[in-house]
């Protein structure tokens, strides 16, 4: 049986005048790509562009909503209400829903970003206002994230489709949770290693944590992040590997 996979990359994260990553040459390479929404990254010109750029390309568009953080790209917590993160994450999807339907395109799924993405593993109200806010938009959006997670619990509550999802250039803890962005070690660099990594997550369903054990981990997509400064190369390193291994790569919606 031929194994199948999803390659995502975070992009669209340019603001202005500020360009991060190269999501053009990123296209060419993922099946999916999550957008930002403007709260963390993007501006909408920018958007608009890779969204076109994705349907050319025949690469899902999803949306990466996340807390109103600009300055922090995201990566700080808030300790936001319920109400105002359902509306927030409402309002973000939907403004990515129209810049791609204005180029021909469609949100296809949803990822939560950075802190959010992070918050919501174990924070059952975040998690909940998150979920209810993406089916109140579209309850046929699938959503990426931690098996397990807070957040895939209240997501199956509410009917959502849930998409396991693995890091292949981010450090995991023995608990399956990734390393803080603060400590060392917690981003990879290394293609070689981190393709390594992937192809172990694929084939086995394992990962090797900082201490050295296997992690169990559920992979139907595997994300490489689009801002580092070996992106390109490390999606190219990881797709190439996982073809040579006879995986398949493919869209999950």
């Amino acid at each position: 049986m031929t194994v199948r996979v999803d390659l995502n990359a975070d992009l669209g994260e340019g603001f202005g005048v500020w360009r991060l990553g190269d999501d053009e040459a990123m296209l060419d390479i993922v099946t999916s790509a999550n957008l930002a929404c403007g709260f963390h990254a993007g501006d909408p010109a920018g958007l608009r562009r890779v969204c076109e750029q994705a349907g050319a390309a025949g690469v899902r568009v999803g949306a990466q909503v996340g807390y109103r953080d600009l300055a922090g790209f995201g990566r700080r917590y808030i300790d936001v209400a319920d109400d105002d993160l359902v509306a927030d994450v409402i309002y973000q999807i939907g403004a990515l829903q129209a810049l791609a339907r204005s180029v021909g395109t469609t949100v296809s799924y949803v990822k939560p970003h950075g802190a959010l993405y992070n918050t919501i593993v174990a924070d059952t109200r975040q998690a909940a206002a998150v979920a209810r806010a993406v089916a109140a938009v579209d309850p046929g959006l699938p959503v990426l994230g931690i098996a397990g997670s807070a957040f895939f619990t209240a997501a199956q509550r509410v009917g959502l489709r849930t998409v396991a999802e693995a890091f292949a250039d981010r450090a995991y803890r023995a608990d399956a949770t990734l390393v803080p962005r603060n400590q060392t070690g917690a981003v990879l660099h290394d293609a070689g290693e981190i393709a390594d990594r992937v192809e172990q997550m694929v084939s086995t369903g394992t990962v090797d944590s900082v201490d050295g054990a296997p992690v169990a981990l559920a992979v139907e997509s595997v994300c490489v992040h689009g801002d580092s400064p070996d992106a390109t190369q490390i999606a190219r390193a990881v797709r190439s590997r996982l073809e040579r291994r006879g995986v398949r790569l493919e869209a999950f919606c």
